[in-house]
């Protein structure tokens, strides 16, 4: 097949978690013989901070406004099996129209942050990368995130056919790899600053930090506030490229996952940066959201707080239990969670689609 994707971005990494997915999903579609076209607006955010110009498995098409690219986007779909628009395209109401009026065989919307797209739709907000008149026009429309957030996008937005696309690992990316002594720590955490995130950073990374001032933590992430609390034995990192991934997991006694407010309310919403750790054979420690035990077991193959003091029992577990957890959790994303084993999923989606079509 020929994809045609129109997305926030797959050239940079910085203060978004898309860029990753896509660099995996990409590799898997391409290893399974398709062939993807990657339409990304270049701002000068992502520009400053472009880790990825040539991303394996698609062909990035970079374009500075929209009507420069108009001509080019139709051609392509024209050839195109799959036209498919992002959740925060900057272009996202442009690039629909004409998706919509193209003559790929399969027209698809695929929304990385439905509980966010779901909450500031309750509260009132501007929704910019959601057509005006919903998503009912689009044959397919596939979220990040699974549960109650399908039956939202049904009943709010109008969705016909709704279907999950969980975060993945390229395991030839995220292995385990040597430790690196400049970032060795006790606990770690990867994550951009989120306000909605901030209240279980307290609980689960700040607080240990006081109460373990013996320990060393890492934070890495971009866009933190000047007036972020930072206590002594923290170390931080503004940004960490993801061919560093590997070594912070691996230099790390244990990594933590914390989940922004609206993902964890709304519940089935695996953060794409569980399976890297998880393929890194790092121990992980995570918030608690409905339907993390369908990708995890709890206490096996993740550790689960809820408030200070799960988190710093965690810490003190010894090296051999947390190693336990680590090679646990490595085998179950092998297993499942694997960008080729997404990008056969979204294969099989495509192909119901097109069956169905055919008997109507």
């Amino acid at each position: 097949m020929k994809i045609v994707i129109f997305g926030l971005t797959i050239s940079s990494s910085w203060g978004n978690g898309h860029a990753t997915l896509w660099r995996a999903l990409c590799r898997g579609l391409h290893a399974r013989g398709h062939e993807v076209v990657f339409y990304e607006r270049d701002v000068p955010y992502y520009a400053r901070h472009r880790d990825q110009r040539e991303p394996h498995g698609c062909a990035l098409r970079l374009y500075s406004e929209w009507d420069e690219v108009l001509a080019e986007a139709r051609r392509s779909l024209r050839e195109a099996d799959v036209g498919m628009v992002t959740s925060y395209c900057p272009d996202a109401r442009a690039a629909a129209a004409v998706v919509l009026d193209s003559t790929a065989a399969t027209k698809m919307f695929y929304d990385l942050d439905t509980p966010v797209t779901l909450a500031r739709l309750r509260d009132g907000q501007a929704v910019d990368y959601l057509p005006v008149d919903g998503l009912g026009a689009f044959d397919l429309v596939l979220s990040y995130t699974g549960g109650e957030a399908l039956d939202q996008l049904r009943s709010a937005l109008g969705a016909r056919d709704v279907a999950p696309l969980y975060g993945s690992v390229d395991p030839d990316v995220h292995r385990p790899v040597e430790p690196d002594p400049r970032l060795a720590c006790d606990l770690s955490y990867l994550g951009t600053y989120s306000a909605d995130r901030q209240d279980a950073l307290d609980r689960l990374f700040i607080e240990p930090a006081s109460l373990r001032p013996s320990r060393r933590f890492t934070l890495a992430g971009s866009m933190y506030p000047s007036n972020f609390r930072w206590t002594p034995n923290m170390f931080y990192l503004s940004h960490l490229p993801p061919g560093d991934h590997p070594a912070f997991y691996c230099s790390s006694s244990l990594t933590l996952n914390i989940t922004r407010g609206p993902m964890a309310r709304m519940g089935f919403c695996p953060s794409g940066r569980l399976f890297e750790a998880a393929a890194c054979g790092a121990a992980m420690l995570s918030d608690w959201w409905e339907g993390l035990d369908a990708f995890f077991t709890p206490g096996e193959e993740i550790l689960i707080a809820g408030d200070t003091p799960d988190a710093v029992a965690a810490l003190d577990l010894s090296d051999a239990e947390r190693r336990a957890v680590g090679r646990r959790a490595r085998e179950r994303a092998l297993d499942c969670h694997t960008a080729a084993i997404r990008a056969g999923e979204l294969e099989q989606l495509i192909a119901q689609r097109s069956s169905s079509l055919s008997v109507e």
